[in-house]
């Protein structure tokens, strides 16, 4: 009998009313507000009356290099939390919600895997509550405020030719990376280069996920640079009078969003930023209220450890004050065989050559974990049908012979209980107190920031500015810039910047050809190699595969 698909487990699951699972958690009726029976906001005030309480233990769930094979990285994250909750501990998820781009892109759902999914999956994977339409709507009444600014007279003499801010779309259109708009006449605009990111690129995501509140989220909008006048003065969202409209449109997106797993753990789902273009973390509020609600808070970061958990440990827990009690680390054999130079189509052969040469891109992961950031860590290997025991043998092996700690993570099949001796092994490494550090100090220069990421985290042999990021660097820094961190912007598929060097590559430059500051969100973005801010569909796109019947029942995601 063949194994149903996510979006059929999903549809056959019974969700609990979303008000016993906040009533669950101890929450207020007075801060929950019902998108329907099984989805509701919370409100984000409830942290002010939460404050003078204990934290849990935060829990960040991270990833090796990622394969066209896939790492389960959400699926673990959910099964983690399950499996906590099976040795009764007060476990909560903090997920980001999925973008509607790589939804009916290259890979389909992002709510989990198999039996350890959170839910109602097809809310979470196509509009859910609204969160992402209106971070676009927010971003592009900027770039009309703006556009509308210059046509008006431009009083704030903006050089039309440095504009920096972009539209956007939550969807995958390359057609739309470059445009001239404003054609047609006068009473169309001044025409310009222009172009669009993807929603998830956009600054105001960013901000939205690192915002504490309206107040908060009013500051950052207004300093959103979005471009120089001809001085080369920025010009900010604040200069054009439209953070207030701005936080309008907002304002029920902060709030982050209570849904359950199918096991009825809660999960907060809540901001979406890419961890390869942008901090690929979930909002700070969300976090911080699983902390706050729960004994564990189970959360993850974008891609592998060098982009989504360099930046949660570099960035977000830096403005949040956060600090990790345990990491854990997913691999699979199949992408690690991938790493080792095996095709797609033939990683359900066992392999152990393979494999062995796949696995130092794992152990740098690990060490990154361990001795950049002074942290606990445990790799989770996460089954799959076509591994083979002496492959599950060798991967096991091989982590504690270098005295790793590894768990068989068996969540996609079994839910969790498949998740019990990942959640066990966690509990133990995640006792006590740990040498939790950053990758750099802020108080580096721009160059050496983004070259101690390269040589510490990506183990290369530096960064290499072009005469245009030397420049912009220069630029920043005189503008008052240069003690923010840094959000490098790379392939995800290398610790380089070349997506064609797998495994642990070794000497190797990075090359920054642009460096942009997101004032708002508070970090400067570092463009390496050929990485794009807009996605674009593959030959076959998964939307081929999505389909509703008369019914409303949603088939084809996942």
């Amino acid at each position: 009998m063949n194994q149903p698909s996510d979006i059929e487990i999903a549809q056959q699951t019974s969700m609990h009313p979303i008000a016993r699972i906040a009533d669950a958690l101890g929450i207020d009726p007075k801060y929950v507000e019902q998108y329907g029976n099984y989805k509701a906001k919370i409100d984000y005030n409830l942290l002010r009356d939460l404050s003078g309480g204990p934290d849990g233990k935060l829990i960040l769930v991270t990833a090796i290099s990622p394969t066209p094979a896939g790492e389960g990285k959400t699926t673990t994250t959910v099964g983690l939390a399950d499996g906590l909750r099976r040795l009764g501990k007060r476990a909560i998820v903090a997920l980001r919600e999925p973008s509607l781009g790589p939804v009916f892109g290259i890979k389909g759902g992002a709510a989990g895997g198999g039996y350890a999914q959170v839910v109602p999956m097809e809310d979470i994977n196509l509009h859910f509550t609204g969160d992402f339409h209106a971070v676009g709507a927010a971003n592009n009444l900027l770039a009309a405020m703006l556009d509308n600014h210059i046509y008006q007279g431009n009083a704030l003499n903006i050089d039309p030719r440095r504009i920096t801010w972009r539209r956007c779309v939550d969807m995958n259109d390359r057609q739309l990376r470059s445009v001239v708009d404003g054609l047609g006449g006068r009473v169309n605009g001044v025409p310009r280069e222009d172009g669009y990111d993807i929603t998830v690129a956009s600054e105001v995501m960013a901000v939205l996920c690192l915002a504490s509140d309206i107040a908060d989220l009013k500051e950052r909008l207004s300093r959103i640079i979005v471009g120089y006048t001809y001085d080369e003065t920025p010009v900010t969202a604040g200069d054009l009078k439209a953070a207030g409209a701005m936080a309008a449109l907002l304002k029920d997106a902060l709030k982050p969003n209570l849904v359950q797993t199918l096991e009825h753990t809660p999960a907060f789902v809540h901001g979406g930023p890419f961890a390869n273009i942008a901090h690929g973390c979930n909002s700070l509020t969300a976090t911080r209220l699983a902390l706050k609600l729960g004994e564990y808070a189970v959360t993850e970061a974008g891609f592998g450890a060098d982009l989504g958990a360099e930046k949660f440990l570099d960035i977000k827990c830096r403005m949040g004050g956060l600090k990790p009690a345990a990491v854990v680390v997913v691999a699979t054999v199949r992408a690690l065989k991938h790493h080792g130079g095996v095709a797609k189509d033939a990683l359900t052969q066992e392999n152990l050559d393979a494999l062995e040469r796949g696995l130092p891109n794992l152990m740098q992961h690990v060490e990154n974990i361990r001795s950049v950031f002074g942290l606990p860590c445990v790799v989770a290997v996460n089954a799959f049908p076509s591994d083979t025991p002496a492959e599950l043998m060798l991967l096991q092996e091989r982590c504690r012979a270098l005295d790793v700690p590894v768990a068989l993570s068996e969540v996609w099949a079994k839910g969790g209980e498949g998740g019990r001796a990942l959640a066990e092994e966690v509990c133990r490494i995640a006792e006590g107190e740990n040498a939790f550090s950053q990758s750099y100090e802020l108080s580096l220069s721009i160059e050496e920031k983004i070259d101690a990421v390269v040589r510490r985290v990506y183990r290369g042999d530096g960064a290499v500015l072009t005469p245009q990021a030397k420049q912009q660097a220069a630029k920043l820094a005189q503008l008052g810039f240069g003690d923010l961190p840094v959000c490098m912007a790379k392939t995800q598929y290398s610790f380089s910047d070349n997506a064609a060097l797998l495994g642990a590559p070794r000497g190797f430059t990075v090359t920054v050809r642009n460096l942009r500051v997101s004032a708002g969100a508070g970090f400067i973005v570092a463009l390496t190699g050929d990485i794009m801010t807009m996605p674009g569909l593959p030959k076959t796109p998964a939307a081929e595969r999505i389909d509703v019947d008369e019914t409303g029942k949603i088939s084809g995601l996942f």
